[in-house]
């Protein structure tokens, strides 16, 4: 199509920009999931694993048809390990309308949907979309503002209201948290989020992440400056002192 018809299609959620795609087991939701990559993202995160995938126009043209063909693919696999599709990215909320268009084709054929997201762009979230998910896999970066701000460039306050929004509605939510040495693992930064997320009544799980750098090849090529190079992975010790204080208040934690 040209220039004029794709940007039509873009608007009208019809085509979207994809990073890639991949088949996982029990890491982006239950079950055995077709996990999609989305392009572009609002938010900077210094561990960034992925800043291949910041710009949309980076991305692959996709059609919305011919991606729910491949979820269609696998929908064998899906109901023998009560899987489905996880959208991730980048930030799928960045294209809200193809968002859409496939988390509904998906739910059409009777697809578990997960959408895997900061919650930055959570204003951007109809009432329409947020009724095609079944759960969300909220990624909150830091409990205090200035943390949030140094590791992602952005303000904590949307991610904060979106979640609030989703318990609200009684959505399932499962919260992640990457764990950097001399970033996020303050204790009083670690409490902050803690109290908010045991404040929400749908959370089913928290994930505590150990920061890795093996983005940063990733980083190198694009010319792009990694300013975690010599941040060392958590220790175990570490780790374990974050999951304890999620489990401090009864939350179930991985």
């Amino acid at each position: 199509m040209d220039r004029h018809d794709h940007i039509a299609a873009v608007r009208a959620g019809r085509v979207g920009s994809m990073h890639s795609w991949e088949l996982v087991t029990a890491v982006d939701g239950p079950g055995t999931r077709l996990t999609v990559f989305l392009a572009g993202c609002p938010l900077r995160c210094l561990y960034c694993h992925n800043p291949d995938t910041l710009k949309m126009k980076d991305g692959e043209p996709i059609a919305v048809e011919d991606l729910l063909v491949r979820v269609k693919r696998y929908l064998p696999i899906f109901k023998a390990t009560r899987g489905g599709l996880t959208v991730s990215g980048g930030e799928p909320l960045m294209q809200p309308a193809f968002l859409g268009r496939l988390l509904r084709g998906a739910k059409e054929m009777g697809v578990h949907t997960t959408i895997d997201t900061s919650g930055f762009l959570g204003a951007y979230a109809s009432e329409a979309l947020l009724d095609d998910i079944d759960l969300v896999l909220l990624d909150i970066k830091s409990g205090d503002p200035e943390t949030y701000r140094r590791t992602t460039g952005r303000d904590l306050q949307p991610t904060l209201d979106f979640s609030r929004r989703l318990a609200d509605r009684g959505m399932p939510i499962w919260i992640r948290y990457v764990l950097v040495p001399g970033l996020t693992d303050d204790v009083d930064n670690v409490e902050a989020v803690a109290d908010h997320v045991a404040s929400l009544s749908t959370v089913a799980r928290v994930e505590v992440l150990p920061f890795h750098n093996m983005g940063r090849d990733k980083w190198e090529r694009l010319g792009m400056t990694y300013e975690l190079a010599d941040t060392p992975a958590p220790t175990a010790e570490l780790v374990e002192r974050v999951r304890g204080q999620f489990r401090q208040r009864g939350l179930t934690v991985y």
